[in-house]
């Protein structure tokens, strides 16, 4: 059986050595190859890992010429898997660290329920009896998602394995023959709602997502995008999440645009008052450039 493992790294230097080593001292449950994809990165991170890690066969690196987004930088990581003739990928954020079970634990519950997509239960990398997410779920009307047992300390209340609506990016564990069937990630969301829009697309061909609780993983929290609280956040989720609604919602999509009108009013209103203006305009951008189908990567004004 074999898992191809993909980061991608992005400036991860101080987050690289940690997520790795947290790989290689997994139980021996299968063969592993874990494919490091670049997004053109500007520190020393990747010299790191070659001189670190030269020796050692199961780990591969993968250069791009400049940053394409998550999703360009996987679906490389998934082509180069499938290559490898993997039976399972994982796309693990560089930003974790796992428990030494966590790929045995997420092979176990794919085994009990094959062709799904698995996710572990994640904690914040800070705190870690608090956690950051036990599977995902959808409101009922705009399928907003979002994380189960956000902020809550771990006392065992989510501890049954259940199949979910949602599934976060951070770590997915997939089958080959699913990605065959579903496809790869869509490459125009570059940053966020790109796992939003996968866990959509499965559901609706009818593939199951599953919460696996005794998988755990810890993750230091908004490193990608330099937390929440940013125009970069606040531009592509502004974007991202009108493209997600509109491919996914159908009839609902008008009630969604009521709703989202009604958010982000309020979140520009409270990011006014707190003087973030540059986060009202990086929302006003991303809306700008919705309609526009400007995706991909945010380019930057001269």
């Amino acid at each position: 059986m074999k898992i191809a493992i993909i980061l991608v790294n992005y400036n991860g230097r101080q987050y690289n050595t940690a997520c790795i080593e947290s790989l290689l001292k997994q139980q021996n449950i299968c063969e592993i190859k874990i494919i490091v994809v670049d997004n053109a990165s500007q520190d020393d991170s990747m010299q790191i890992i070659q001189k670190r890690y030269e020796a050692d066969d199961r780990i591969e690196t993968i250069y791009l010429d400049d940053n394409y987004g998550f999703s360009y930088a996987n679906n490389v990581g998934i082509r180069r898997a499938i290559e490898w003739n993997t039976d399972y990928v994982l796309l693990l954020n560089n930003d974790t660290e796992a428990e030494e079970d966590l790929l045995s634990q997420l092979m176990a519950c794919s085994k009990r329920h094959p062709d799904s997509m698995i996710v572990p239960k994640i904690y914040y990398s800070d705190r870690r009896n608090v956690i950051w997410s036990a599977g995902g779920a959808m409101s009922p009307l705009i399928r907003k998602v979002h994380h189960i047992g956000l902020d809550q300390e771990d006392k065992g209340q989510f501890d049954r394995e259940q199949m979910v609506e949602f599934a976060t990016g951070c770590c997915l564990l997939i089958p080959i023959l699913v990605i065959i069937r579903a496809g790869f990630l869509d490459e125009r969301f570059f940053l966020y709602y790109e796992d939003t829009e996968y866990s959509f697309r499965l559901r609706k061909m009818g593939i199951s997502l599953y919460y696996c609780p005794k998988a755990r993983l810890y993750h230091k929290v908004g490193a990608s995008s330099k937390g929440a609280d940013s125009p970069l956040c606040a531009y592509y989720i502004a974007r991202n999440w009108l493209l997600c609604s509109r491919i996914h919602l159908g009839m609902r999509y008008p009630l969604f645009l009521l709703y989202y009108a009604v958010n982000r009013t309020a979140c520009c209103t409270l990011w006014l008052l707190r003087g973030k203006k540059e986060l009202v305009r990086a929302t006003g951008r991303g809306i700008r450039d919705y309609g526009r189908k400007k995706f991909g990567r945010l380019e930057c004004r001269e």
